[in-house]
Formats: C-alpha cells, structure tokens, sequence
C-alpha cells in the first residue's frame, strides 16, 4: 500500500512537472510570434468593432459610409462586360501600375482638370482602394523620424500608416467658431499659427482631406494657398486626399491644391473609383503626381500587392469615358450624384434638429456630424463601459434606439479624443425611405423619453 501510494505520487508529480515544461515551452515559443513592435496599438478599429455591434443588434446603419443603393447602371453593365468579354485577358494579370485603358482615361481626366498633360505611364497609379494609394505614399516616402503633419479629425488608417513606416505623426485640430447653434462645416477652422509651428526641418509632408470626413469641409482658396506657401517654404510635400471630390454641393467649388502655383511639383493627389461611382466594394483608388515622387509608391505597390482586379479596372475606364463624354452636362454622374444628395443632407439635418441634435452642414461628402448632449438626460451612459461619451452614446443608441452612428473620436489621437465627445457622424447617403425610417425612429424614441 505505501509502495502504491508513493509510486502515484510520483507519476502525478511528474506529470506536473512535465506539463510545466510543456506550458513554459509553449510560452517561449508563441512570445516569438508576438505582434512586432511596429503594429502593437494598431489593433482595434472601429469599422471592425462597429460592424459586429450591426451584426448583433441589426440597427438602422447610418455609420458606414456607403450607399445602400444601386451603382450607375452602365458602370455595372461594364464589369459584367469585361468579365464576360471575348477578350480573355480581360480576366488575367494586367500592367502592375494599372490597367493601360485605365490610367489613360485617369489621365486625360486629370489633364483637363489640372490644365496640364499628365504621362499617363509614369504620373498616374492605379492602387486597391484609396487605402493602398495611402499606404503606398507613406511607405514610399518616409525614413525613421520624418514628421507628417495631420488635420484633425482625420481618417483614421493615416496615424497607424506612419507609425509603422517609422514616422512621427503631429497633430492640428479643426475647430469651430461656435458650438450652441447650427454650423457649417465652413466654420470648422484650423489656427494659422498653430499650424506654421508645426512645420520644421524634420516634415516630411502635410496630408489634407478635401472635401473633408468626418466634417464635410470643403478648403478655401485661402486656407489651401496658406498650407501650399508652407510646404514651399519648408520644402514638404503635401498628400492630399481628394476620394469626395465629386461630390461638393452648391455653391462650393472643390480646388485641387496640385493647381495651385509651384504645387503639381511637390503634391500626390489620391483618389477613389468607390466614391466617385458609389461602388465602394470595388476597392480600386489611384494616385496622381509627379513622375518622381510617384517612383516611391511604384517600389512599395510592386512589393505590395503588385497588381489590381483587371475586369473592374476596365469597367471603371469605361464609366470615365462616358462621364467625359457628358461632362459637365445635369446627367454626368460626377454632377448628378451630388445634386441627389443635396435634399439628403438637408433632410438629415433638419430630423437632427427636430430631436434637439445640433448638426454641422457640410459642404462636401456624404457625412454629417452633430452634438448630441441636449439629449444626454434621455441616453443612460452609464450603462456603457467605454472611456470616450461618444462610444457610450453610440453604441447605447444602438443597442436600445436602434440608430447606429460613429464616434468621430475615433478620428483623434488618444490626447484629443475630448474634442469629439459630444458628437456623432452619421452617414446620408442612403435611400430616401431609410433616411425617413432613422427620422421616425428618432422622433418616436424622443416622444417617449
């Protein structure tokens, strides 16, 4: 029997012992495969976190910033004729920097817009999505140190991009001149002297984002020939992010910076297939500038994902070269679409203020920020466990209103998240009858309180 006992107690402790060595094992190996330095904080997003809050909740989605409706007819007629061309390269690899028949109309567009002739092999880049264009500028053009200067609120990719290039973001606000009555987004404004502080020998550029989300601001002249004699000054180049460019009501003009005097020269210019034709899951952006400066992103885009989707690269060449065929006539898309939703907006802001939200009229995009504190007596915060009051006011009016909108801290570095507090960004390109339905909700949910 004690012989028994001592033998059991024995195996157990090797047992024990074995399983030891096993989980200090396990832990040596798996901390070798820990996120790399680079990427640690980078790993929440709110597209991801909000996309499953949706999923569980089934909310009306005003957050997400894409249409819920058709895309242009002969833009989808396109797609499903170059998939199903004759042609059968036209579902095979095409030219890593973008499709031939692709950047020529990208080209030729922007020669007409720009008043200059751009080489369409060599100053246009088709990239997967804006993002890629973005990621491939900052990759391309960033040593360890460089400073790049960002506008808040600012999209919220730019900030993790540089980081992980090695560079060191600084940060300007834009603010408005007043917060207790209905703004434009016009009164959001950056301090001129804040700004010039902010440049020095180590900038390596400015990133701008005309029209402007989550805002709506659509620059000025002014403000956009101040930013521009910055960047002369201390020899910087500005990355400017115009995916909304098509889309700036009346009587706003969109400028592109790359116009202005000594700027074509120092300025990559990004752009969006998904915006400009409501197609957002196409994923297909592109970046236009000088030869030389595009050099960086060409090394990083053959490196990276080297080549895009053929059949939609031809479809959106085709939707080009009929929009220039129309251009600037009432049915071109790029003037139609915006004149579509003008009464969208405005429908969306005056329900906003029927429930005692305060919005911000933008001038450009498809987004609309207000405050919501005059209703923070009918909204239990405490029920939410998140330090910024946007979260909690989000995602509370997304689990017991049924309203889902973004909480436009997300779109600040962690020291300024308090700027964005009392705001909510909510999206209005939707259908007509969905915009109604949010209305009907909120102005239920207000009745009962």
């Amino acid at each position: 029997m004690f012989v028994k006992i001592s033998l059991s107690t024995t195996i157990k402790a090797s047992i024990s012992l074995s399983s030891l060595r096993n989980i200090q094992s396990y832990s040596v190996v798996m901390s070798k495969f820990d996120l790399p330095d680079r990427l640690k904080g980078n790993d929440k997003s709110v597209w991801v976190e909000y996309i499953q809050l949706a999923l569980k909740y089934k909310p009306l989605n005003l957050g997400q910033g894409h249409p819920d409706f058709y895309a242009p007819e002969n833009v989808t007629k396109a797609l499903v004729d170059a998939a199903t061309s004759d042609n059968p390269l036209l579902n095979q690899y095409t030219r890593g920097f973008g499709h031939p028949r692709l950047v020529n109309v990208i080209a030729k567009l922007y020669s007409k817009l720009l008043d200059r002739t751009l080489d369409p092999n060599n100053e246009v880049i088709v990239t997967c999505g804006a993002y890629e264009a973005l990621y491939d500028v900052l990759q391309g053009h960033t040593n360890p140190g460089d400073e790049w200067i960002i506008i808040e609120p600012f999209f919220d990719c730019y900030v993790p991009m540089i980081r992980t290039a090695g560079g060191i973001p600084r940060y300007i606000a834009l603010k408005p001149k007043r917060t207790n009555e209905l703004l434009s987004s016009a009164d959001w404004i950056f301090d001129k002297q804040e700004l010039e502080s902010l440049f020095n020998e180590k900038t390596k550029g400015i990133i701008i984002n005309t029209p402007h989300n989550p805002i709506g601001k659509v620059f000025t002249l002014n403000e956009l020939e101040f930013i521009a004699n910055l960047a002369k000054k201390w020899n910087t180049l500005v990355v400017s992010d115009e995916v909304y460019e098509w889309l700036v009501y009346e009587p706003y003009k969109h400028i592109r910076i790359a116009t202005l005097p000594g700027m074509y020269e120092r300025t990559i210019t990004i752009g969006s297939a998904g915006k400009t034709f409501s197609v957002t899951g196409w994923k297909i952006g592109w970046a236009y500038g000088p030869a030389n400066l595009l050099y960086n992103l060409q090394v990083v885009h053959q490196n990276c994902t080297y080549t895009c989707n053929t059949p939609i690269q031809e479809a959106i060449a085709v939707g080009f070269e009929q929009e220039l065929e129309r251009f600037g006539q009432p049915d071109c898309y790029f003037v139609s679409l915006a004149k579509e939703l003008q009464p969208k907006r405005d429908y969306m802001a005056k329900f906003l203020s029927d429930i005692g939200m305060i919005p911000t009229i933008p001038e450009g995009g498809y987004f609309m920020i207000a405050t919501w504190t005059a209703l923070k007596d009918k909204v239990r915060l405490e029920e939410e466990t998140d330090e910024n009051k946007d979260y909690r006011f989000t995602k509370w009016m997304t689990k017991n209103v049924g309203i889902q909108g973004i909480p436009p801290s997300a779109f600040y570095v962690s020291e300024h998240k308090h700027l964005a507090e009392d705001y909510v960004r909510y999206c209005f390109i939707k259908k007509d009858e969905n915009l109604k339905k949010a209305a009907d909700i909120l102005m239920k949910w207000k009745s009962q309180q």
